[in-house]
C-alpha cells in the first residue's frame, strides 16, 4: 500500500488472480458478520449485503480504470523520453523509425510490460504496479494527496485494533473456563469481564495477560521490514478454508436435524448500524488492487472475472450468515463467530473445538506485522519531504512506536469486535471503498482526456462509465457517514 511504483511480481493466469481476490476480500470481517446479521434481521441484512457488495463493485471497476489511465501517463513518458534520446543520437531518424526501435527496445529491456504491444494503442495496459498512493499524487492535488494518506492511516489503526483484540479475546474464550468444564461457553451462559478466570483472576485480567503477551511477541516486528511469504500465505489461506467449511457443514448439518435454535428477526434497524460497518469492511479490496490485477497474464475480461469473484463472495457470506443465525440463538452468537463451536453440544471433538477456537489466533498473528509495517511506510510517506531523509531516531524509533501504542491503548480499552469493525468500515473504509475510487476516477478521466483527446478510449474503463456513477456513489458515501455518525450520537444520547 506504500504510494510508490513497485515491482509487478511472477504472473499468473485471471483464474489464479480471481483466487486472490477472493482470499484478500473473505477475511476476518467475515468472522463478525454473523452477529450483525442476527441483529439486523434476515431480510435487511441480505438486502444491505447485495447493495454493498454492489456497490464495491462499482468502485473496484473505478480504481481499475485509475490503474490504466496511470499506466497510460508513464508509458508514454517513456516513450517521449526514449524519443528525445534517440533524436540527440540520430536527427535524420523518421518519428516512424523511431517509434518502431522504442518499441522494440523496451520489449526487449523489459519483458514484463507485454509482447504484444503495438504503438498508442496499448498505452493503457496494465503493466506497471502503481500503488494507491503513487495514483493519488498524479492525479490528485497535495491537499487531496495528505486526505488520501489520512484515511488510509485511520483504517490501518483500525485493522490493527480489531486484530489486537480478536486474538486476546479468542485466547480468553478458549483457555477461560468454568469449574471443571473444558467445553467452552455453554449455550445458555453469558460471561462478564469481572467472573473469575483462573483463581483470583477475572476474565478481563486474563485478556488483558494475552494482550501484553500478544503486543511483546509480534510489536517488535514493527520496528523491522517484514513480509508475508508466498508459503506462509498459502498455510494461512489453507487454514481459513478448513475451518470455514466445517462451520458451515456443522451448522447445516445442525439444522438439518432439527436442533437449530435460531429464530432471526425479519428486519431490526437498530442493528443497522453495525451491519453496515461490518459489511463495507468485508468488501473491503480497493487498497490492495494494484499488487492483485498487475501480475494478471491476460487482462481481456478482467471485468467479467471481478464481477464472478463478487458474486462467489456474495454466496460465501450468505451461507456462512444464513447457516448461523439459523443453528444459534441471535443472543448466543458470539462477536468472533469460530467460538460458538467451542461447545462439546455442537463439536465433540476437542481438537477441532480448539482448532476453530484459536483459527483467529493463527491467522491474525501472521497479519498483524505486516499490516503495522504497511501502516509505518505510510506515515513516512505522509511526511517526507523530496531530497530528505529522517533522523535515525524518528525513522527506527518515532514511526513504529506511533504505529504501535494507539492500536493496542483501544484493544485495552475494549474488545468489542463488531463495534471495531463497524467503526472502522463504516468511517475509514467508506472513505478507501467509496470516496477515493470516485475521486481517482474522475481526475484520471479528466487528465486522460487531457493529455490524449477526448477521443481516447480506455481498453480497462469501467462499465459505470457516465459522471452520474461517480456522484451517485459520493452521494450514497456521505449518506452513510451522516447516518452512522447520527446513529451513534443518538444511541449515546438514550444511555
Amino acid at each position: 500500500m506504500a504510494g510508490e511504483i513497485t515491482e509487478t511480481g511472477e504472473l499468473y493466469s485471471p483464474y489464479v488472480g480471481l483466487v486472490y481476490m477472493f482470499n484478500l476480500i473473505v477475511g476476518t470481517g467475515a468472522l463478525t458478520m454473523p452477529k450483525a446479521f442476527a441483529t439486523a434481521g434476515w431480510l435487511v441484512s441480505l438486502v444491505l449485503l447485495v447493495f454493498l457488495g454492489f456497490m464495491s463493485f462499482v468502485t473496484t471497476t473505478f480504481v481499475v480504470e485509475a490503474m490504466a489511465a496511470a499506466n497510460a501517463q508513464l508509458h508514454w513518458k517513456r516513450m517521449e523520453n526514449h524519443q528525445e534520446e534517440e533524436d540527440d543520437d540520430s536527427s535524420t531518424a523518421s518519428d516512424s523509425d523511431v517509434l518502431i526501435q522504442d518499441n522494440y527496445e523496451r520489449a526487449e529491456k523489459r519483458p514484463i510490460l507485454s509482447v504484444q504491444r503495438r504503438g498508442s494503442s496499448n498505452l493503457f495496459e496494465i503493466t506497471d504496479r502503481v500503488e494507491m498512493g503513487q495514483m493519488a499524487s498524479m492525479f490528485f492535488s497535495k491537499v487531496g494527496v495528505n486526505l488520501f494518506y489520512f484515511c488510509i492511516i485511520i483504517y490501518l489503526y483500525g485493522d490493527l485494533a480489531i486484530y489486537a483484540a480478536a486474538v486476546p479475546f479468542s485466547l480468553m474464550q478458549v483457555t477461560c473456563t468454568t469449574g471443571n468444564d473444558s467445553c467452552g461457553v455453554e449455550a445458555d451462559t453469558r460471561y462478564n469481564d469481572t467472573d473469575l478466570c483462573w483463581g483470583p483472576l477475572r476474565r478481563v485480567d486474563a485478556y488483558r495477560i494475552y494482550l501484553a503477551v500478544f503486543t511483546l511477541l509480534l510489536g517488535p516486528f514493527t520496528f523491522f521490514d517484514v513480509q508475508k511469504t508466498k508459503y506462509l500465505q498459502i498455510l494461512t489461506s489453507l487454514m481459513r478454508w478448513i475451518a470455514f467449511a466445517i462451520m458451515i457443514v456443522l451448522a447445516l448439518v445442525r439444522i438439518g436435524y432439527g436442533h437449530g435454535e435460531g429464530h432471526p428477526p425479519m428486519a431490526d434497524f437498530s442493528g443497522v448500524r453495525n451491519l453496515f460497518g461490518v459489511c463495507v469492511y468485508s468488501f473491503m479490496c480497493q487498497h490492495s488492487l494494484p499488487s492483485l490485477v498487475t501480475p494478471v497474464s491476460s487482462k481481456h475480461h478482467l471485468t467479467r472475472l471481478v464481477f464472478l469473484d463478487y458474486v462467489l463472495i456474495l454466496a460465501f457470506y450468505g451461507l456462512l450468515s444464513f447457516t448461523a443465525i439459523f443453528c444459534f440463538r441471535g443472543d448466543s452468537l458470539m462477536d468472533m463467530y469460530t467460538l460458538n463451536f467451542a461447545r462439546c453440544d455442537i463439536v465433540g471433538l476437542a481438537a477441532v473445538r480448539f482448532f476453530l477456537g484459536l483459527f483467529p489466533v493463527f491467522t491474525i498473528s501472521t497479519n498483524f506485522p505486516i499490516i503495522a509495517v504497511t501502516l509505518r511506510n505510510n506515515w513516512k510517506t505522509l511526511f517526507h519531504r523530496e531530497g530528505g531523509t529522517y533522523p535515525w531516531v524518528v525513522d527506527r524509533v518515532v514511526f513504529p512506536t506511533i504505529t504501535l501504542v494507539p492500536p493496542v491503548l483501544v484493544a485495552f480499552c475494549t474488545h468489542d469486535l463488531e463495534s471495531l469493525v463497524g467503526i472502522t468500515g463504516a468511517y475509514a473504509g467508506t472513505g478507501i471503498q467509496y470516496v477515493i475510487p470516485a475521486f481517482l476516477v474522475y481526475h484520471c478521466r479528466k487528465d486522460t482526456q487531457l493529455a490524449f483527446g477526448y477521443g481516447t478510449v480506455n481498453k480497462h474503463r469501467s462499465p459505470f462509465r457516465h459522471t452520474f456513477w461517480v456522484g451517485f456513489v459520493l452521494l450514497w458515501a456521505f449518506s452513510c457517514f451522516f447516518f452512522v455518525t447520527a446513529n451513534i450520537v443518538l444511541s449515546e444520547s438514550k444511555v
